[in-house]
């Protein structure tokens, strides 16, 4: 038997209360968009954050593994340009390339490119898009916690000296190293014969075979930090500090710190 008409009345929803429901729906939408934009901006900064620990780990661990030196090279592209390998913001560029025959590669030299014919490449490109590698202002913190404010205090004294270097944008005095113009650099691809260079990487982070890591090569001392500041853009716009700048920018948020001990090798992300 089929329902009485009123039957069928009570189980249906009113213009009305379609109307509520759809009303919420718009509400909630308008509420969550923005959350969700900006979470997904939060985790970029964070993806690439883990994303270069993992290729600054995989380098360490093949330098240590193969009793070798390794070279992780940064290159910043502008990322609305139609070719790449043009200098600029936005992109940033990541290679690992290994010594085969477990020297240095360059001896005693102090500048100059590392010879393409004696390196093997550890891997592919990696290619991270809207992210900048800022020179942060250094921390104040106890070193406790993850968060970006916690980062520990450096000591900064012409007469004491320096116990870290931070691996930026600007050619500043010692210790704020590897700008474009850092004394070693590599090219990708390489091999024997030398291949044409696609890139040239000018910011090097090298790992010895204990695994100790510093700026450039050996021509730069082992510090207890290196900081690798990540800083997301918007295309290849790099957002303006909040306060400070040059090396005492402060931004406002999506910014993370890379801190890898310079002695042993082991890499901690600080977040904002």
């Amino acid at each position: 038997m089929s329902p009485r008409p009123r039957q069928i009345h009570r189980r249906a929803f009113s213009l009305i209360e379609l109307t509520v429901v759809i009303g919420i729906i718009v509400i909630m939408t308008v509420l969550l968009v923005p959350a969700m934009t900006n979470l997904k901006s939060a985790g970029d900064v964070t993806s690439a954050a883990y994303t270069i620990k993992g290729v600054l780990d995989r380098a360490r661990t093949h330098a240590m593994a193969n009793n070798t030196y390794t070279w992780v090279g940064f290159f910043e592209e502008n990322i609305n340009s139609p070719s790449s390998a043009v200098a600029g913001n936005g992109r940033l560029v990541l290679s690992v390339v290994a010594s085969k025959d477990g020297t240095n590669v360059y001896g005693t030299a102090t500048s100059g490119t590392i010879d393409a014919t004696k390196l093997t490449q550890i891997g592919k490109l990696i290619k991270i898009d809207n992210i900048h590698l800022p020179l942060l202002a250094v921390g104040s913190g106890t070193g406790i916690g993850d968060t970006f404010d916690t980062r520990p205090a450096v000591q900064s004294d012409p007469t004491a000296g320096y116990n870290y270097s931070r691996f930026g944008e600007l050619n500043a005095g010692t210790p704020n190293t590897a700008p474009y113009t850092t004394p070693f650099n590599f090219q990708y691809p390489v091999g024997n014969p030398t291949p044409s260079a696609q890139y040239t990487f000018k910011k090097l982070l090298q790992f010895d075979p204990r695994g100790e890591s510093r700026v450039s090569g050996d021509t730069y001392d082992v510090r207890r930090v290196v900081e690798i500041g990540l800083l997301q853009t918007h295309g290849n716009v790099v957002p303006t500090p909040v306060s400070g700048g040059g090396s005492t920018a402060t931004y406002s948020g999506n910014v993370a710190a890379l801190q890898i001990s310079g002695f042993s090798g082991d890499v901690k992300i600080y977040r904002k």
